[in-house]
């Protein structure tokens, strides 16, 4: 026989105690049953067991183990402006060569090319699926040129975000340890299938790298990903306005800044092994796209929903 459900009148202090958690239990048996539940108290509960035969015989363990890391209050900060992409103060196109800013605070710089990558401040809508029920509107795009020449080795094409020192260094985030962590997530899109890289490059000395991976994306298809990222003893935020760590998205590396490296760990900064060798089929790919909307990075080991505003 199912329980009416429990009434919350008796904890509206906030305060759980033996005596309510009984009362309220009893309350509710009662109004089915006219019997009263043998009293719980917390040493019937360490074990996760309930004395009594109507009840489930186990609950769900609960450890500290499996609170660990968490925001200490609300909801946690997202450390990265505008990542829904909705400012774009500059202008809401541009196809030059040196790159620069569509997205506020997203700049796109491309190097080596053959023709110049043209950035979009693009509108969602329904067909976007898997963003746009998450509640965005807008995306940065970028479409490629023709790289006639192929793929050079000094050719290269990158989203950039950074943020501040003092942001790190001010947000909650334990990052000399390897058991407090930060979370990075965020939607993107290709027209071409294939992974791609995402690079964390601390500025404040010594330089550190982080590098992960999309995973393949399947073409045309809105993927979200989150991947959370260990603190290390080595790292170091100044409390200053200064870049505190870069976040590149890349497109494509030519073989200048790619070799051997180890995903997922931090280790000294290289600029000739920034990420693994990447693959070219995006960049050689003549308008082949780009989309990102919804970055998010913040502080524990959970991807919370976007902290849109």
């Amino acid at each position: 026989m199912a329980l009416t459900k429990l009434s919350t009148d008796g904890f509206k202090d906030d305060s759980v105690t033996d005596a309510k958690l009984a009362n309220a239990i009893n309350s509710a048996v009662a109004a089915n049953t006219a019997k009263d539940l043998t009293a719980l108290s917390a040493s019937n509960l360490t074990s996760g067991t309930i004395p009594d035969a109507r009840l489930p015989a186990t609950l769900p363990a609960i450890s500290g183990a499996n609170l660990t890391n968490l925001p200490a209050s609300g909801k946690a900060h997202n450390l990265v402006i505008n990542g829904a992409m909705n400012v774009a103060q500059r202008g809401t196109s541009s196809s030059s060569a040196s790159g620069g800013f569509t997205c506020d605070r997203f700049g796109v710089y491309p190097s080596g090319l053959d023709e110049a990558p043209t950035q979009t401040q693009h509108t969602l809508t329904s067909s976007d699926t898997g963003p746009y029920e998450a509640g965005f509107r807008k995306s940065l795009h970028i479409q490629n040129g023709n790289q006639t020449s192929g793929a050079g080795a000094a050719d290269n094409l990158r989203i950039l975000y950074k943020v501040e020192a003092q942001d790190i260094a001010n947000s909650g985030w334990n990052y000399t340890s390897s058991s407090s962590n930060i979370t990075l997530s965020f939607w993107v899109k290709s027209s071409v299938a294939q992974n791609f890289y995402v690079q964390f490059r601390t500025r404040d000395t010594p330089e550190y790298n982080y590098t992960i991976e999309t995973g393949s994306l399947t073409q045309d298809t809105w993927t979200k990903v989150t991947k959370t990222i260990s603190g290390n003893s080595n790292l170091v935020f100044n409390n200053d306005n200064g870049t505190g760590t870069e976040i590149n998205f890349w497109q494509f590396a030519g073989t200048d800044l790619t070799g051997s490296m180890t995903l997922n760990q931090w280790a000294a900064y290289s600029g000739s092994a920034r990420m693994p060798d990447m693959t070219s089929t995006w960049y050689t790919t003549n308008d082949a796209t780009f989309e990102i909307t919804g970055i998010q990075l913040e502080v524990g080991s959970v991807a919370t929903d976007f902290e849109h505003r």
